[in-house]
This record gives structure tokens, C-alpha cells and sequence, in this order.
């Protein structure tokens, strides 16, 4: 086993899910988990996830007896600095931050074992080991960061983030390490995933019935199907029409899903539209539509005897950003199937993908023979619209916004890059501006295109979309949808900024 040691990096089930790559077997640990608690004799060796922190506000030296396990440890961001600083080396603020791609100068070292002697790595970072431990020599290092990564015996760290498909060779480094230094086993695969949750699942539920939260999406219908592997027809979809839908959505659902599960479909437009009424924060929109979403799968499970259990198709980007991971992760936003959920439930929640990323869920989805539009769809958000209209809900917004998305999602299927896209979608900006037609003077709403290449959600850059294509678009944009006059083009990778606006 390798112990991944989370200090709430948001990439932390990242590492572990690379290894897993690696067919080597690893488990999650909180940076307070009890040493006592991880089974040593089966230990191979320890990474030290990046977090939200720095070493000069959390107590480094408490978590020394991480170093005194005796074996190879790979540190990366800040298990990079809490390294460094434990090791005997010093860490400070640096003058110059560097967040996103960076260039990497390399030394000769197993870890780096077959990678270019330059190449492209991510970074996220604020903080920079100045000073190295007794004994400790450089590795990398960048224009801006003299010490980009060190080793120490049999202690390697990296001050940028091999685990993001952003950095090149970042599987290579993470490959040599658990092949040349942990020497670790590898057993682990997708298939075997599968039959221990089918086993879980199996073995908690019984012979009860379940409802399951679908979307249509691929999320919730893999864990439906995994779940209905487990338990057969007692599974009970529930899809819930929440006005937030994009167009001809609820009927394209319902085509795709009620031939493979038993599926009840709620209208709850009005429902959802009044308590967004005039709510302008995101993280309100988020919590209520959670909350909404609930109380209506608890008002399902009542009608039919017995039903216990809820399962939803959450996965770890929803859970870390959430603030809900095993270490002491920082709320990016709450999603509604995480961060929104109410505080007292009558149901008990099921996540068979909770720790899981989107592509590991599309191999699921090939392992069950899922249908391939299926596993091809694009991911949308669990609150839908609200969350791609910057500011309060209407009808009358939602109208707009929805013709503008089907005009960008007919002409994005017509370009090559359009299978290659993770999402491409518009939003509706709560500004008003100046356009003239028809030689008119008008004041309108604005759309932003949105358009990422990313593996997993948790990093991702903007796709640089053909001139004409944008052009063709915001032609089309601005003739057809009455009441939007403009339309611009989002330029941003994550970090720093998030996939979805909201």
C-alpha cells in the first residue's frame, strides 16, 4: 500500500488516483490520522499532498512521525515545504507567486528517470523552500524558483504538481517513484473497483429497495448501474425536472433512460424558480437547490415502503471542492449533492464514485457495457442553469440563456476539436450593454462562451477555438436570441479560476 497523506490539497484523491494508474493499491489518510491507525506492515511508502496552508500557520513539527515510518516518502507543494522545514531547511513567502504552467530545468535523478532533461510542469504555490535540509541536494528548479525539487536519501520532493495532467511526465515521475523507490506491488485495477463495490453495495443494502438521484448524466448512471448489478430491480430512478434544464433536456432523459431503469420523473419547475427567487449568491443558489433536491427524493421514498437509502452519482471533484475531503480541505463551492445537503436527513446517502474522477467513471461505464452516449456526454452541473446565470434566476433569463446554449452546442458538434472539448457551454452575465441594431440604440445581456480541455475536472485550460467558429457563433448569438447584444470568450485555465462561473 502507499499512504497518501492529505493536507487538503484539492488534488489530494488526484495522487492517489495516479497510482492507482500504477496499478498499486493506496488509501487516503488525514494529516491527523492516528499513525497507529495505517497498517505499517503492508506500507510501501508515503506521499505528502499540497494544502491550502502554510508551514508557518500550522504546527510542521507535529507531524514529524511521518518521517520515522523508515520509508520512501515523495512530497509535493506544501508536503514539499513541511519537508523541508522538519528536515532542518527553511521556507518563506516568496515574491513571486507562480500559479499555472512553468518550465522545469532537471539534475540527473531516478525520479526523473526517462523524462527530457527540460519539459512543462503546474504550479500552485506561494510559498518557496529557500534553504535546503543537511545533507539534501536540488533536482529541479525554475526561472523564478531556485529550489523546484530536491531529494534527501529516500525523500524526494517537488514543489509543482506531478499528479495534474497539466504537467508533462507527471505519470512518468509518479511511476518511478512507487517502481524504482517504493519497489511496490501492483494488483490494483478498475475491474477489481467494481467488484468490491458491487460487493458494498450488495452487502449494505440487502433485499431493500432503493431510490437513486438521475440526471441523465454520466455521474448518476453508472452508479445506478452499479447499484442495479448489486441489487437488480430494486433500484428506482428518480429524475427531477427543476426548471434549470437545457432545452428539450427533460425528453432526451427520458428517451435514453426509461428503457433501462425503472425511472419516476418529477416536475418541480415552480418549486425550484420561487426559491431562487431574487437570490443572487452562488453558494445560496448551490445549498437551496440541494435542499430542494431532498426534501423531494425523501417525498419519493415515502410513497414507497420501506426505502432507506438514497444513492447519488457524487464524485471527489464534488467532494473536495466542497470542503468534505479526508484532510483540511478549503470550500471552493458547495455542490449541491455535497455542501448543499441539509444537516438532518431521514435518508441514508450512498456514493459508490465518491472517490472517484470523471474519466475513471467513463472506464466504469466501458467495464458495464454502457451505451456510448453515455460515456461520451458532456458534464453538467447537478444545479443546471442556475449555476451558468451570473446572479438572480428568472424564467425570462433562463430563456436566454438556454437558446444561446443550443446555438453554441449545434455549431461546436461540427468542429474537430469537439470530442477532444471536456465542456463548452455559454453564461448569462449580469451586465447590461451598449449595442446598436437596426440602426437602434439597444442595452442588453451579455453571454460568455466557456470552452475547457481537462481530464478529470480538477485542472483544466481553455481550448483556443477556431476564429470563424467564434465568429459564426456570435453572429448567431446576437440575431437570434433577442435581448443578448454581445457575446465574449473566456481565456482562463483552472486555476486560477473555476470550470463553471458559479
Amino acid at each position: 500500500m502507499i499512504a497518501v497523506i492529505d493536507f487538503g490539497s484539492q488534488y489530494t484523491q488526484l495522487i492517489a488516483r495516479r497510482v492507482r494508474e500504477c496499478h498499486v493499491y493506496s488509501e487516503i489518510f488525514s494529516c491527523y490520522t492516528d499513525i497507529n491507525d495505517i497498517d505499517k506492515k503492508s506500507l510501501e511508502g508515503l506521499i505528502l499532498s499540497g494544502g491550502p496552508n502554510s508551514v508557518y500557520h500550522t504546527r510542521a513539527k507535529s507531524f514529524k512521525h511521518f518521517f520515522n515510518l523508515n520509508v520512501p516518502i515523495l512530497g509535493i507543494c506544501y508536503g514539499m515545504q513541511l519537508a523541508a522545514q522538519i528536515l532542518g531547511g527553511k521556507v518563506r513567502h516568496s515574491k513571486k507567486r507562480e500559479y499555472g504552467h512553468a518550465c522545469i530545468s532537471v539534475r540527473t535523478s531516478s525520479i526523473f528517470s526517462k523524462c527530457p532533461k527540460r519539459f512543462n510542469v503546474w504550479m500552485s504555490h506561494g510559498d518557496s523552500v529557500v534553504k535546503l535540509p543537511h545533507g539534501a541536494r536540488i533536482i529541479a528548479w525554475t526561472e523564478t524558483t531556485p529550489i523546484a525539487a530536491f531529494q534527501l536519501g529516500p525523500v524526494y520532493c517537488l514543489q509543482f504538481h506531478p499528479e495534474v495532467h497539466h504537467t508533462q511526465f507527471g505519470f512518468t515521475i509518479i511511476n518511478n517513484f512507487l517502481n524504482k523507490t517504493c519497489k511496490a506491488k501492483r494488483t490494483w485495477t478498475i475491474n477489481r473497483f467494481v467488484q468490491d463495490e458491487v460487493r458494498k453495495i450488495g452487502k449494505i443494502v440487502g433485499d431493500e429497495k432503493v431510490i437513486c438521484a438521475v440526471s441523465g448524466g454520466i455521474d448518476s448512471t453508472v452508479a445506478a448501474a452499479l447499484t442495479t448489478k448489486a441489487i437488480g430491480d430494486n433500484l428506482i430512478g428518480v429524475f427531477v425536472d427543476n426548471g434549470l434544464l437545457r432545452m428539450d433536456e427533460k425528453e432526451e432523459v427520458r428517451s435514453i433512460i426509461s428503457p433501462r431503469i425503472n425511472l419516476r420523473v418529477v416536475n418541480a419547475k415552480k418549486r425550484f424558480l420561487s426559491r431562487l427567487l431574487k437570490v443572487k449568491s452562488p453558494e445560496r443558489k448551490r445549498k437551496i437547490i440541494g435542499n430542494e433536491f431532498i426534501k423531494i427524493f425523501e417525498a419519493e421514498a415515502r410513497k414507497i415502503k420501506g426505502i432507506r437509502y438514497l444513492v447519488q452519482g457524487t464524485l471527489y471533484p464534488d467532494v473536495i471542492e466542497s470542503g468534505k475531503g479526508i484532510g483540511p480541505s478549503a470550500i471552493i463551492k458547495s455542490h449541491h449533492n455535497v455542501g448543499g445537503l441539509p444537516k438532518k436527513m431521514r435518508l441514508k446517502i450512498i456514493e459508490p464514485l465518491r472517490f472517484l474522477f470523471k474519466d475513471e467513471v467513463r472506464q466504469i461505464a466501458r467495464v458495464l457495457k454502457l451505451p456510448s452516449s453515455f460515456i461520451e456526454r458532456k458534464p453538467f452541473p447537478g444545479p443546471g442553469l442556475a449555476v451558468r446565470i451570473v446572479g438572480p434566476v428568472t424564467e425570462k433569463r433562463l430563456m436566454l440563456l438556454r437558446q444561446a446554449d443550443k446555438i453554441l452546442l449545434e455549431e461546436a458538434r461540427s468542429i474537430k476539436k469537439y470530442k477532444d472539448i471536456w465542456q463548452i457551454f455559454a453564461v448569462l452575465l449580469p451586465l447590461g450593454s451598449v449595442g446598436v441594431m437596426g440602426d437602434k440604440r439597444t442595452y442588453d445581456s451579455v453571454c460568455a462562451i466557456r470552452a475547457v480541455y481537462s481530464e478529470d475536472g480538477m485542472t483544466a485550460d481553455w481550448v483556443r477555438l477556431p476564429q470563424e467558429f467564434l465568429n459564426r457563433v456570435s453572429r448567431r448569438i446576437t440575431n437570434e436570441v433577442r435581448g443578448i447584444n454581445r457575446v465574449v470568450y473566456d481565456i482562463t485555465s483552472k486555476p486560477p479560476s473555476t470550470i463553471e462561473w458559479e
